[in-house]
């Protein structure tokens, strides 16, 4: 296993993170616990979480699995979603992020998370107010380093601005979507990581199983997120997404790559990439992703696989730069 340098904060992670959304879900508590030996097995030190996940079963599970080896393993946690029908029981103010926390402990079994982040911008909250909120759980030894999910770039540096003015050292690793339909983050989010140095974490590199190979204008498995799950329907609903898939299918079948690794694969490629963050229902759907150490995603191949999908605009209107 390869370990990569998580932006400047000086810890190793392995170079794919598992996350870990279907524990207690899609996964119950055996398959969890077979899908966390396996990737340990490989070498992975990094798991990611959330405490909406399974409405904190997710954690609770996680935090089982990792009772006897806390100090090798980095893991995360997240704040924001809706946790219940409290109206409070959301958001990134203070009261909730704190009370948050307490309770991802908790179930997590350890006394402190190595990242917290806000899992997504809250705009009723103030920025100030979040971030003076996450120094004090740092200051007090309970989050190690905080993180930002689903943020824009301005809303990013904005949060790092806060920061900076007060001398907090600010989010230090970022998460943003990421695959081969899904490119808007190539055009600041990533960009923007690497010349700040913040480590980069990227969700749902398969694009909730687009990229399997199961899927195409005239395929669809008869379940899966794509087929259940609403979010995810509209999310990748457009015709040109399948139509992608179809392509981006056809050029791995025809180099003897597997779909699943050679997408993993695409999106850890990425200069501005730490680790994919790769996720399973099963040790089956597992593997297909972990053959994507085993690709050797050369600048020709990512250029051909790239091409296979529309390159989002520039972040300007002075598209005659483009290919400067």
């Amino acid at each position: 296993m390869e370990y990569r340098l998580l932006g400047k904060t000086g810890i190793r992670v392995s170079r794919l993170c598992f996350g870990t959304m279907s524990f207690g879900g899609d996964a119950d508590e055996e398959t969890s616990a077979a899908m966390f030996r396996r990737c340990r097995e490989v070498g992975i030190n990094f798991f990611d979480c959330a405490n909406v996940y399974a409405k904190g079963r997710s954690e609770e599970i996680l935090g089982r699995l990792i009772a006897d080896c806390r100090e090798e393993v980095i893991i995360t946690s997240k704040v924001g979603m809706v946790m219940s029908d409290d109206p409070n029981g959301r958001g990134a103010s203070r009261r909730h992020i704190v009370r948050s926390l307490e309770g991802s402990l908790r179930r997590l079994n350890t006394d402190y998370v190595d990242i917290y982040f806000i899992h997504r911008f809250d705009q009723d909250a103030a920025l100030d107010e979040t971030m003076r909120a996450l120094e004090d759980l740092v200051r007090q030894g309970k989050v190690l380093y905080a993180g930002a999910s689903n943020f824009a770039a301005w809303q990013i540096m904005k949060a790092q601005g806060i920061a900076a003015g007060q001398g907090w050292p600010g989010f230090s690793c970022l998460q943003p979507m990421y695959n081969l339909v899904k490119r808007q983050a190539e055009v600041e989010i990533l960009p923007m990581a690497q010349s700040e140095r913040l480590g980069v974490i990227t969700y749902s590199p398969l694009g909730g199983g687009l990229l399997s190979g199961k899927y195409g204008v005239t395929r669809r498995p008869p379940a899966g997120r794509l087929v259940e799950n609403s979010m995810y329907a509209a999310r990748y609903g457009a015709d040109w997404v399948y139509e992608t898939a179809d392509r981006f299918t056809q050029f791995a079948q025809e180099r003897g790559y597997d779909p699943a690794a050679l997408a993993v694969a695409w999106v850890g490629s990425h200069p501005a990439v730490t680790a994919p963050i790769i996720g399973a229902r099963n040790l089956t759907q597992l593997e297909g992703s972990l053959k994507s150490l085993e690709v050797n995603m050369t600048p020709e191949l990512r250029a051909e696989i790239s091409a296979l999908s529309p390159e989002p605009p520039l972040a300007t209107d002075r598209s005659e730069e483009q290919k400067r």
